[in-house]
């Protein structure tokens, strides 16, 4: 065997550990910095921050068409104003799902965060099992009031978080994603707050 080839088997295993050395100070399980290929396409970049960034974001955005499945509800008795803010946020917030998926999956990572990790702390403005049934059995003006100063809080926990991985994260779509939530639902937070 020519000493060439020697020498790049025996670096190889070393180049690797130190790949994988290069961890997030939030996680020792994920390289700090990934970069894919497939295929001819040029690499695409992604760390921790990025991947952490769309798997809590989904379940968040899922919360929120949640909420707007509530208010679209014809038993609660919401007013047109609601439901027609309800049916506008149901239709950004859907396909910014299944783009957020189509990026974990293209990176090879789960869809659902590690249950072993507690990260409500990082999900501002979710609501619990109990507020989502309390909300839902409300009803009018009532129901109208609560649900807008629920979405309120909602939005500025997704818009907290999009601006943490925009400070944090490296891939160009979701840079551009966390761009468009940021703009997107503060223009519904002071809509909402002048129905409130």
């Amino acid at each position: 065997m020519k000493p060439k080839s020697m020498i790049g088997i025996c670096l190889a295993p070393l180049m690797l550990t130190a790949a994988c050395g290069s961890s997030d100070s939030s996680s020792n399980s994920t390289p700090e910095s990934i970069v894919e290929e497939s295929g001819d396409s040029p690499a695409v970049e992604f760390n921790d921050d990025d991947v952490m960034f769309a798997q809590m974001m989904i379940p968040h955005h899922e919360q929120a068409i949640e909420l707007s499945d509530i208010a679209l509800d014809p038993a609660v008795g919401a007013s047109d104003m609601v439901r027609a803010l309800a049916e506008r946020i149901k239709g950004a917030q859907d396909p910014e799902i299944d783009q957020m998926k189509s990026l974990l999956s293209a990176w090879g990572q789960s869809l659902t965060m590690d249950s072993d990790m507690d990260h409500s702390t990082m999900m501002s403005g979710m609501l619990t099992l109990d507020e989502l049934a309390t909300l839902s059995q409300l009803r009018g003006s009532e129901f109208d009031a609560a649900w807008l100063e629920a979405m309120i809080a909602h939005h500025e926990g997704a818009i907290q978080m999009a601006e943490d991985a925009l400070e944090k994260g490296s891939n160009s779509d979701v840079r551009a994603l966390c761009e468009a939530i940021i703009a997107g639902q503060q223009a519904e937070i002071e809509e909402m707050r002048d129905l409130l």
